[in-house]
Formats: C-alpha cells, structure tokens, sequence
C-alpha cells in the first residue's frame, strides 16, 4: 500500500473580477509514494508547488480530488487530524522557550506522560545533534540550530509524513548544502515518508528518491533524479534541470539520429525513421578536441572555472554549444576563436 496518494488533485482560486475565469494553481495532479520515500516538488516559483503542499498537509482545500494517507482518505480532514507535520520556511520556533521547551510542545499538548515526554525529546534532540543545546534559547542559536530545532519539534511527535515547504531558503550557501545532508541522512535513518518543496535544483537531486516537475500547476515529470536528468519528457524539464543544448537531428532508428550529416547514437526513444527531433545535449556530455571529432566548430567564449572549462562553440548547422571540459589544467586551454571539434558522447543523449 502507498503512504501517500494524491488523485486527480485541482486547486483553482476565484478571479477578483467576476467576470474572469478562475485561476488555476494546480491541474489535475496524480502521484503516489511508497513508505519512506522522500519526493521533492519541483519548479519555479509560481508553479503550484506550495499550494499542492498546502493541500496534503491540510491548509487548502482542494476544488476537486482525493488525498490519501495509506488506506485513510483525508482530503477534507483539518491539518491537525492528518498525522502530518511541516517544517516551515521561517522555522517558526518559539522565542521565549529553550530548545528543550520548544521540541516538548506538540507531546506536551498531547499530554503525554513526563516520564515519556523526556525520554522521546532526549532521543529526538541526540538525532538532530542537538542534546548540548538543550537548553539554550532560539536567540542563542545560528540559523541552522533553528532549522534543525524546527526539524526535531516535527518528528518528536513521530508523524506518518513530513513536510518541509522550502526550509532551507534563508540560510547562506554552504549552510544550505550541509542542512541538505543532515536532513537527508535523518529522513533515511527514521524512514519516515516526506514531501519536499524546492525551488533548487541541486537540493532536489541530491536528497530525492522522487522529483516531480511542476511548471504553471501541471506536472510535467516524475522520476528519480538521474532519470529526469538522463532522459527528460519536456524541453522545460531538459531546461530546468541543470544546463542543457538543443540540436535539430533526424531519426534513423530507434538508437541513431542523423546530426550535420553524421550518424550518432542516442538513448532508446519511440520515434520513426525519418522524423525530425530534437536532441538535448548536456555540456558534461560533450568533448572538446582541438584536432578532430565529430562536429567543427568555432570557439567563441572561454572561461577557466577550476575543475571545468566551460566553452561556448558555435557550430554551423547546430547552434551554441555550451561544453564543459573536466580538469582543463591537464591540457591546453583553447582561446576565443580557435577552430574545435565537438563529439557528444554515445549513449547519453536524449531524444525530446
């Protein structure tokens, strides 16, 4: 049985002017996670994201659907009947109560036994690596203490599902990819099934069992990440997931296109011999060579980042490629306006 069903969730909201057609957040949307999954909702801002969020956990009310949890249907059930639990943007961690206080709330308004009350905060606060922080007030504490206050006061009272509406938004960079971790590797070891909402790509793929793709309500694609990354459904997936280029090819069966009058081969796709398609071309996927390969081209812009150089190529007949070459140091840099030749790797490219 699935933890979590959503089916055919809609969600519109009434114009202001009467006269015009509601406005759409969420289209009809259908998904299903297995116990212990964690699933990220994923898409600019705008898409839908946070309303279907709002909707599991219970603070919209959907124009038409179903949501389950397990076999118990709780579509029109209010929040605090849910067994969910959300961690907010914001944190929304009390300020006049200690680490301690603020992780007890939700069992202290369930009246559970002190006995157990401590017992369960104590080994909630050792998982978030919060137990020297006991009690300390919030003021006291950076902003990835707080995030991870606001984490353990959600799973202290031992929820069916997580929730998490883009919590690691207000925190710097390099915070933000060790929250990542610390979140990922507490969800994996409680196993506790979880909704995820990010905007951020690379936190998408690098905690998610599942990503699903929303753009303007709709979903364009579910998957784990290295199939929407591999194998997108969409030119907006393609676009949206990390960086891509576009190539106009010819089918010549189910595993070569014909680019620039070469033969090339590609994932398995279900198009025709002889239809015309469009081919995404990762940078990474891309070689650069300044003697031979497959597609001549002129290098137009060259930038040294490291452990990459990333070059832009024109190629007649394709376009712009964007190419990033791995541990450029190793060998020589090329410069605006050298002569290159571009082969994409076998295998990896992507028929739309």
């Amino acid at each position: 049985m699935k933890d979590l069903r959503l089916v055919d969730l809609h969600k519109s909201f009434p114009a202001s002017d009467r006269a015009a057609a509601p406005t759409v957040a969420v289209d009809r949307v259908s998904i299903e996670v297995d116990k212990g999954q964690l699933v990220t909702l994923l898409g600019p801002s705008g898409c839908g994201k946070t309303t279907l969020l709002r909707m599991i956990a219970g603070f919209e009310q959907p124009t038409s659907g179903d949501i389950w949890f397990g076999d118990r249907r709780v579509t029109n059930d209010p929040p605090n009947a849910r067994d969910a639990a959300m961690v907010f943007q914001s944190y929304a961690i009390f300020p006049h109560l200690d680490v301690f206080e603020n992780v007890a709330f939700g069992l202290r308004l369930k009246k559970v036994a002190p006995a157990e009350l401590r017992e369960r905060v104590d080994r909630v606060l050792d998982l978030t690596s919060l137990t020297a922080l006991a009690r300390r007030s919030p003021s006291q504490l950076s902003g990835g203490q707080q995030q991870r206050v606001a984490l353990a006061r959600c799973i202290v009272t031992e929820p069916r599902l997580l929730l998490f509406d883009e919590p690691l938004s207000n925190l710097d960079a390099k915070l933000r990819e060790q929250m990542r971790v610390e979140i990922r590797e507490l969800q994996q070891r409680i196993g506790i099934t979880t909704v995820y909402v990010t905007h951020d790509q690379v936190e998408a793929m690098s905690i998610s069992d599942l990503i699903m793709v929303m753009n303007a309500g709709v979903v364009e694609q579910v998957g784990p990440p290295a199939e929407i990354y591999a194998s997108p459904k969409s030119r907006f997936v393609a676009e949206f997931i990390g960086k891509a280029n576009f190539a106009a090819a010819e089918v010549v069966d189910a595993t070569h296109v014909r680019l620039c009058g070469k033969v090339l081969r590609v994932r398995p796709h279900g198009r025709r011999p002889g239809e015309a398609a469009t081919l995404v071309l990762r940078p990474e996927a891309l070689r650069i060579d300044a003697g031979e390969g497959l597609l001549e081209g002129t290098v137009r812009r060259a930038m040294f980042l490291g452990s990459i150089a990333e070059y832009l190529v024109d190629v007649p007949g394709v376009g712009a490629l964007i190419v990033d070459h791995a541990n450029p140091v190793a060998s020589r840099l090329l410069a605006p306006g050298d002569r290159a030749w571009v082969t994409p790797a076998p295998d990896v490219v992507a028929v739309l």
